[in-house]
C-alpha cells in the first residue's frame, strides 16, 4: 500500500492556495490545511478515476486534459468543467505559439551561423597574438 503521505498532495502547497484567497492577516489551522489537503486529494482521484475509466474503454492508455475536461462534466462540475476548456484552450495556443516561436528561433541561429562560417570561409585565418596575462581594458565612451 502507497504511503499516505505520498498519496497526498504537499501540504505546504495545500496551505498556499488556501492563504492567497485570504486576506493577509488570516491564519490557516494545520487541521483546516489537513483537512483541505485530504479534499483535493480525492477530487483528483475521483475525477482522474472517472476520465481514466472512459480511455480504458476507448482502449487507450493515455488520459489528457480533454478527458479530464469530460469527466467534470460528467459528474456534474458543469461549471468548473467549462473553465478548464477554457484554460485547456488557452494553454495549448500558448504551447503551440512557443513551439512555433522556438523553431523560428532555432531557424534564424541555424541562418546566422551558416552566414558566420561564410564569412569566415572568404577571409583569410589570422590569429591575434594576445599574451596570456593581459588585462581586458573597459574604454568608456562619452557622447
Amino acid at each position: 500500500m502507497v504511503d499516505e503521505q505520498e498519496r497526498l498532495l504537499p501540504i505546504a502547497n495545500v496551505g498556499r492556495i488556501m492563504k492567497q484567497i485570504l486576506p493577509p492577516s488570516a491564519k490557516v489551522s494545520k487541521e483546516a490545511k489537513q483537512t483541505m489537503q485530504e479534499c483535493a486529494t480525492e477530487f483528483i482521484s475521483f475525477v482522474t478515476g472517472e476520465a481514466s475509466d472512459k480511455c480504458r474503454k476507448e482502449n487507450r492508455k493515455t488520459v489528457n486534459g480533454d478527458d479530464i475536461c469530460w469527466a467534470l462534466g460528467a459528474l456534474g462540475f458543469d461549471n468548473h468543467a467549462d473553465a478548464i476548456v477554457r484554460y485547456l484552450h488557452k494553454f495549448r495556443v500558448a504551447e503551440r505559439d512557443k513551439a512555433a516561436q522556438n523553431k523560428a528561433s532555432c531557424s534564424r541561429n541555424s541562418q546566422d551561423k551558416e552566414e558566420e562560417e561564410s564569412s569566415q570561409d572568404q577571409q583569410p585565418h589570422q590569429q591575434a597574438d594576445v599574451p596570456s596575462n593581459s588585462k581586458l581594458q573597459v574604454l568608456e565612451f562619452s557622447h
